[in-house]
């Protein structure tokens, strides 16, 4: 029991990036456009807050995390904006859309970081520390394991989560969002604006993918590297397994969080000690793949999801 106590606070750590990066897909594809490019996006926001933050900590102080965290939403929301002009104007390939910014922000996040710091890695110095819920902490099991050891962005993204849900299941804006990703031509006839909505869907996807690579940089990674080892790819495999609802991403994002926790901590385990590490390592993947395997039939994406919108045809 106490393993667990010691390795929980981690699995949240390890979950937060990949629920925030979630999110960004559920906008997007709530509606209509199918974001492959949550991996490139995680890569731009961890470089962005990166760069600001070693920037700025000498003379901000810890404040300077929260501005990398701002910036980080800023610039994923502006580089966004090539998707959404390549799949929303030019009704091109979502997916390989998406395929592109993975591959153009990998590769100019990486060429700028050398050209500025030499090494192509921006480290910094500072990160949120884990600390202990008052009272809530003392409660028994529940408190080790959730309110011990958090850190500031964990409840910032669940708060995103809360949001999250009253925004698409309680406002007009949510109706709106959620029209255009399953009858894109009725809400066109009713006089909604497929293009703004979808626009202002795949910034808001931009900047919590964005926010999701910042909230590596500043918990558990402390360095860019020009990667977020595929949590990008997770995060969609958890949109999916999730159901395109905010409670199921909880949940699976919760899951392969877990399932990325064994495999980074494994060597610290007595009892996974003696499994090759190359298996671990995979483990998460594997769990993904299965997941998917398993609940695939049962999916329900939005019906319009991947299909460019053309206001002429009904």
């Amino acid at each position: 029991m106490e393993t667990i106590f010691s390795v929980f606070p981690y699995a949240i750590a390890y979950t937060m990036p990949l629920l925030a990066a979630a999110l960004g897909g559920l906008y997007c594809e709530r509606s209509g456009v199918v974001n492959i490019g949550l991996e490139g996006l995680m890569v731009v926001g961890s470089f962005t807050s990166a760069m600001v933050i070693s920037g700025l900590q000498a003379s901000m102080g810890p404040s300077a995390l929260w501005v990398g965290l701002a910036a980080a939403m800023v610039i994923g929301a502006a580089f966004s904006l090539l998707h959404a002009v390549a799949s929303i104007n030019l009704k091109a390939n979502q997916v390989i859309s998406g395929t592109a910014i993975n591959m153009i922000a990998g590769a100019l996040t990486v060429f700028l970081a050398r050209n500025i710091t030499g090494s192509g890695n921006v480290r910094i110095t500072m990160g949120f520390i884990q600390r202990d819920i008052p009272l809530l902490s003392d409660i028994p099991v529940l408190g080790p394991l959730f309110f011990s050891k958090t850190y500031a962005t964990t409840w910032l993204v669940l708060a995103l989560v809360a949001i999250s849900w009253v925004v698409i299941y309680k406002t007009p804006f949510g109706l709106r969002l959620r029209a255009c990703g399953e009858h894109p031509q009725t809400a066109d006839a009713a006089g909604i604006s497929v293009y703004r909505m979808r626009y202002i869907a795949v910034m808001i996807s931009g900047a919590l993918a964005g926010l999701a690579g910042a909230v590596i940089l500043v918990t558990y990674s402390s360095e860019f590297n020009g990667s977020v080892s595929g949590l990008g790819f997770l995060a969609l495999a958890a949109l999916i397994f999730g159901q395109w609802k905010p409670a199921g991403i909880l949940g699976s994002t919760f899951f392969f969080g877990i399932a990325a926790t064994v495999a980074n901590v494994s060597q610290v385990i007595p009892a996974f000690s003696r499994i090759p590490g190359l298996l671990l390592k995979a483990f998460p993947y594997v769990v993904t793949l299965a997941a998917l395997v398993l609940f695939s039939k049962s999916s329900q994406a939005p019906r319009a999801a991947g299909e460019p919108f053309d206001q002429g045809k009904r």
